[in-house]
């Protein structure tokens, strides 16, 4: 007969999932960043706006039903979305500024 873990042991266990689950969202979100910056470069040079409430709107909407499918709640994630995108602007707004100062423009 197998001895069942301990509640302590399976709380610990539970406990380093969730560390390795949040260490994997810090490097997912990273990468995510590095291709919105590089975004913002490309829409500054190009002299286009930082927002794009039409992407945005069909992000949020792909991620609700992902979200849904996942068995996550979608106002949830609709929210956790919608604070990606209020600091993707951000950075996009930052960028354009840096551009419009330097001397070329570029």
């Amino acid at each position: 007969m197998t001895e069942q873990p301990s509640p302590l042991d399976t709380l610990h266990d539970l406990r380093r999932s969730i560390d390795n689950i949040d260490a994997a969202l810090v490097a997912m979100l990273a990468e995510r960043f590095r291709c919105t910056k590089a975004v913002g470069a490309l829409k500054a040079r190009y002299k286009m706006p930082p927002a794009d409430p039409t992407r945005e709107a069909q992000q949020i909407a792909r991620l609700r039903t992902l979200a849904q499918d996942a068995h996550l709640d979608p106002d949830f994630a609709e929210k956790f979305l919608n604070f990606i995108i209020h600091e993707v602007i951000r950075h996009h707004e930052a960028i354009a500024r840096q551009n419009a100062a330097s001397p070329s423009g570029a």
